[in-house]
């Protein structure tokens, strides 16, 4: 089942003994398209702080009560490692994170997730207790902000089609099957979706994605995924 990120942000967090916050943002690897984290606005429970959650942590997501559901505790996410998130996610924290929670790291193993396909974690009676161990320190510069890119500008090979509006997830690999574009007066101001697949490369200096179509090729593709549907 496929989820808009779009809708998901702003659901109440609920760990498994109270609220923790709601959702602000989601990064994601650019290289493989997965959701690696979510930053959950704390609110007044943790002075304004900020924290990353990784879908390992991720339970039910009901839609109509817009809630997600967090299998971990209040003391659990309180304890664990701070994130600025001004700055971009390093590898120095990613290993403290996931030592923290003793979460399969997804870069080691060749498989989305590590050495599977889907996040994952069978809960132990660990103590949680946050050490920093000083791994070298360098930034991480696949990770990305999906409210960051929303709005990016879509660049296709004979020309600009719209803007990234919104990017559907698959709920159970959490990674990005589609984006969804905005294309504006050329094609009517209809919304379509572009695979990662069909990404060529993304410019964040330029602010731009960059597709390896034309603006005939999304047509076509468009019209031909409306009569597959029968729309």
């Amino acid at each position: 089942m496929l989820h808009n990120l779009k809708q998901i942000c702003g659901h109440k967090l609920a760990a498994s003994d109270g609220p923790i916050g709601h959702v602000k943002d989601f990064y994601f690897d650019d290289k493989t398209w997965a959701i690696r984290y979510l930053v959950a606005d704390t609110g007044n429970w943790l002075s304004g702080r900020q924290v990353l959650l990784a879908p390992h942590s991720f339970g039910h997501l009901d839609h109509d009560g817009k809630i997600l559901k967090i299998n971990l505790t209040r003391r659990q996410i309180e304890n664990s490692p701070s994130i600025d998130t001004d700055r971009p996610v390093s590898r120095q924290y990613e290993q403290n994170y996931y030592n923290y929670y003793g979460y399969p790291t997804y870069w080691e193993g060749g498989a989305l997730w590590g050495k599977a396909d889907y996040p994952g974690f069978a809960p132990s009676a660990r103590s949680f207790e946050f050490q920093s161990y000083d791994y070298p320190r360098w930034d991480d510069v696949h990770l990305r902000s999906t409210n960051a890119v929303t709005g990016y500008g879509i660049q296709a090979t004979d020309g600009a089609l719209g803007s990234v509006s919104g990017f559907l997830v698959d709920q159970k690999k959490w990674a990005i099957r589609e984006l969804t574009v905005e294309t504006g007066h050329w094609y009517s101001g209809k919304e379509i979706l572009i695979t990662p697949a069909k990404i060529e490369r993304i410019s964040y200096e330029q602010s731009k994605v960059f597709v390896k179509l034309t603006k005939g090729n999304l047509e076509r593709t468009e019209e031909q995924h409306l009569a597959t549907s029968g729309v």
